[in-house]
C-alpha cells in the first residue's frame, strides 16, 4: 500500500488545454448562509459563473470569401485561379499578348521618330516592319493589325499626321502583308509577289501624298525627267525616236515594281534569319536552299 502511494505522489502531472472542447460550466457556490426568512441559501446563478477560456491560437476565416465557391467546394475556386495564372492559361496569354504588342508599337514609333529627326531613316528602314511580322507570327493577324494601328496613332501624336501616313504607306502595309502571308503559311513566290505589290502601292501613295502636301506634282516631274533622259540617250545612240508618255508611265511602274521586289526579297531573307535565331523556325515556310544555308 505504501509503494502504491509513493508511485502516485511521484507521478508527473500533465496539464493540457484543448482548443476544440467547449469550456465547462463551473458549479454554483454559496456566498452567504441561509437566512431565517429564506427557503434556500443565496447563490449566484449558474450562468454568471461561466468563464470563457480563450486559446492562444485563433483560427480566422479567410479574407476572400465567396458564397458560390463555398457551395461548389473549397478546391474549385483555387483551381480556376491557378489555371488563370499558369503559363498556358487564358488570362496569362492575353496579358502577355497585350504587353508584347504595346512594347513593339512603342519601340517602333520611337525609333521611327528618332530616325526621321536625325535623318538616318535609310539605315533603319529594313527594321520598321519587323515588329508587325513578329506579332502576326506569334499572336495572329488580328494582333498585327492592332499593333499597326497603335504605331500609327503613336506617330500621329508624336510627329503629326504626315509622318504617321508615311510610315503606314512605306512600312506598315508591307509588314502587315508579310506577317499575314507568313502566318497563313504562304509560299515565298506568293508572299514576295503580294508584298511587292503592297510596297509599290505604298510608294505611289507616298508620292501622291507628298505632292498634295507641298502643292507640287512630283509624279509629273519624275515622268518628265525620265522622258528627257530617254530622249537624250536615244539621240546619243543615233536612234531617231521620241518615247511616248504611255511608255514612260509603263517604264516608271516597272522600275517601281523592280525596286519593291528587290527590297521585299531582302526583307524576306533578313527576317527569315532573324526569326530562325529567335526559335521560330517551325512557324516559317522557307525554301529548301535557304533551309540548307541556315
Amino acid at each position: 500500500m505504501n509503494t502504491n502511494l509513493f508511485k502516485i505522489q511521484h507521478q508527473p502531472l500533465h496539464f493540457r488545454i484543448s482548443q476544440t472542447t467547449l469550456p465547462r460550466l463551473l458549479p454554483s457556490f454559496h456566498l452567504f448562509p441561509r437566512l431565517p426568512f429564506q427557503s434556500s441559501p443565496l447563490s449566484f446563478p449558474r450562468t454568471a459563473q461561466c468563464f470563457k477560456i480563450s486559446s492562444l491560437s485563433k483560427v480566422e476565416p479567410p479574407v476572400y470569401f465567396n458564397e458560390e465557391e463555398e457551395r461548389d467546394g473549397p478546391n474549385d475556386g483555387s483551381s480556376i485561379e491557378f489555371e488563370d495564372l499558369a503559363s498556358n492559361g487564358v488570362v496569362y496569354r492575353k496579358t502577355l499578348r497585350l504587353v508584347e504588342c504595346s512594347m513593339f508599337a512603342a519601340v517602333t514609333g520611337l525609333v521611327y521618330f528618332l530616325s526621321n529627326s536625325l535623318a538616318i531613316e535609310s539605315y533603319f528602314g529594313c527594321f520598321f516592319s519587323l515588329p508587325i511580322v513578329i506579332s502576326s507570327m506569334r499572336w495572329g493577324v488580328a494582333c498585327g493589325r492592332k499593333q499597326l494601328v497603335a504605331t500609327v496613332m503613336l506617330l500621329f501624336v508624336l510627329s503629326g499626321p504626315v509622318k504617321a501616313i508615311n510610315y503606314l504607306l512605306t512600312h506598315g502595309i508591307t509588314g502587315f502583308a508579310m506577317g499575314a502571308l507568313w502566318r497563313s503559311g504562304a509560299d515565298w513566290k506568293v508572299s514576295i509577289s503580294l508584298c511587292t505589290l503592297a510596297r509599290a502601292i505604298g510608294l505611289v501613295g507616298y508620292v501622291l501624298t507628298t505632292s498634295f502636301l507641298i502643292r507640287e506634282n512630283i509624279l509629273g516631274l519624275i515622268t518628265i525627267n525620265i522622258h528627257a533622259s530617254l530622249s537624250y540617250i536615244f539621240a546619243a545612240i543615233g536612234i531617231n525616236l521620241i518615247p511616248s508618255m504611255n511608255f514612260i508611265y509603263s517604264l516608271f511602274g516597272t522600275l517601281v515594281l523592280l525596286n519593291s521586289a528587290s527590297f521585299v526579297f531582302l526583307l524576306h531573307l533578313l527576317y527569315s534569319v532573324f526569326l530562325t535565331r529567335m526559335g521560330m523556325k517551325s512557324s516559317l515556310r522557307l525554301p529548301r536552299w535557304l533551309e540548307k544555308a541556315i
